[in-house]
């Protein structure tokens, strides 16, 4: 089965957007991505950092891809291979992490 996912449309609310947008779809909607921007690989690798630490307290790991300047991270529950309330959750400490660094 291969996974559809829900990506950020821009609202700057992606958890929330992604439920609206895709309300009725959940069958067919299976991971929440999203790419994080960055100044250098420094703080790249910082932010991926933050994020495995809250990933493992959390005992909730994503898929997670470091380059310069950006990150992008997969959620989905492998258990089910599908979204659970706790993705959208996880997605939106995430983006809590990135206001960390910018406010």
């Amino acid at each position: 089965m291969q996974r559809r996912r829900a990506t950020d449309d821009g609202c700057g609310d992606p958890p929330r957007c992604c439920r609206r947008s895709q309300a009725g779809k959940w069958s067919q909607i299976t991971t929440w991505q999203k790419t994080f921007k960055f100044k250098d690989f420094e703080q790249a690798l910082a932010f991926v950092n933050r994020v495995g630490e809250m990933a493992e307290a959390q005992w909730h790991h994503p898929d997670i891809d470091l380059a310069w300047g950006k990150v992008a991270i997969e959620i989905w529950t492998h258990k089910i291979d599908g979204l659970t309330e706790s993705d959208f959750v996880f997605a939106a400490k995430c983006d809590a992490l990135t206001a960390e660094r910018t406010g």
